[in-house]
């Protein structure tokens, strides 16, 4: 059998998925967006938790702006990362407000480190970004590593959210990729 190289092949199907949302017209995107938000807002998990972790999406993601929002309102704490500097770590503060993010590492959105630091797992949810997501809850993201490392240790539900033109049915994985618990793409859920 053949081996690949990983990091060949992760390129590839990481500049695939760019490409395709690059292309997306700004209606396409928001409507694909908003399904997406209603397919987070149904999901039971979601309206259990008592603690959102999520990313603050850049203008090449699906947007998590109107997540926040959302979860704000509906009374969650909602806790976002902030990339530790010359490490390949990462933290969660909690917000009240998006008024409290400011350009970060890699020019993202991020908490300021004097922000409350969330550490409770318990009744929380975390929406994990990803440029694809394979039909076994396997996920690509950008390859620095960051959420990877951040999963293995964290104990609550964690959803992949995607567009369904980024699902592919199996991509390959590293052993220490750690599986979605869900997929929330702008036409279904699947667990």
């Amino acid at each position: 059998m053949q081996r690949i190289d990983l990091r060949v092949y992760k390129s590839k199907l990481r500049e695939e998925a760019k490409e395709y949302r690059r292309n997306l017209s700004d209606i396409h995107k928001s409507q694909l967006d908003n399904d997406i938000l209603s397919n987070v807002l149904k999901l039971r998990e979601y309206k259990r938790c008592k603690t959102l972790y999520i990313y603050v999406s850049t203008e090449i993601e699906v947007d998590t702006i109107n997540i926040i929002t959302n979860a704000l309102k509906d009374g969650k704490k909602v806790a976002v990362p902030r990339c530790i500097p010359n490490t390949r770590q990462m933290v969660f503060h909690y917000i009240n407000d998006l008024s409290q993010l400011s350009v970060g590492a890699f020019s993202v959105l991020e908490p300021s480190e004097d922000l409350p630091i969330a550490t409770d797992y318990n009744n929380s949810l975390m929406i994990v970004p990803a440029m694809i997501i394979d039909k076994f809850g396997y996920r690509l993201g950008y390859g620095k590593g960051y959420y990877d490392r951040y999963i293995a240790n964290y104990s609550g539900v964690t959803v992949g959210i995607c567009y369904c033109n980024n699902i592919k049915y199996k991509i390959q994985h590293g052993k220490y990729d750690k599986k979605l618990n869900y997929i929330i793409t702008e036409k279904y859920i699947k667990k």
